[in-house]
């Protein structure tokens, strides 16, 4: 038999613009807001720590604008 995926349902709390740009973009896609969101937490959880870190905005102000280049080298880097 083969055994069926597991499925785990979570609540996520939005303000109100946010919500409004997901119902948005998953109506463009043509998906549900749960399937929206399920593939946007798959596709963070994928990501290294640094990159994780800066979309959800951990990073101090003042190197903010230098994140990309700080980014882009580390990962040139990580290639060689």
């Amino acid at each position: 038999m083969p055994i069926e995926p597991v499925r785990v349902v979570m609540r996520i709390e939005l303000v109100p613009y946010a919500k409004k740009q997901l119902i948005a973009a998953a109506g463009r896609l043509g998906m549900t807001q749960v399937a929206t969101n399920s593939r946007l937490v798959e596709w963070l959880c994928q990501q290294s720590d640094v990159i994780q870190a800066a979309i959800l905005g951990l990073y101090p102000e003042d190197i903010r604008m230098e994140l990309p280049f700080l980014i882009l080298r580390c990962m040139a880097a990580r290639q060689k």
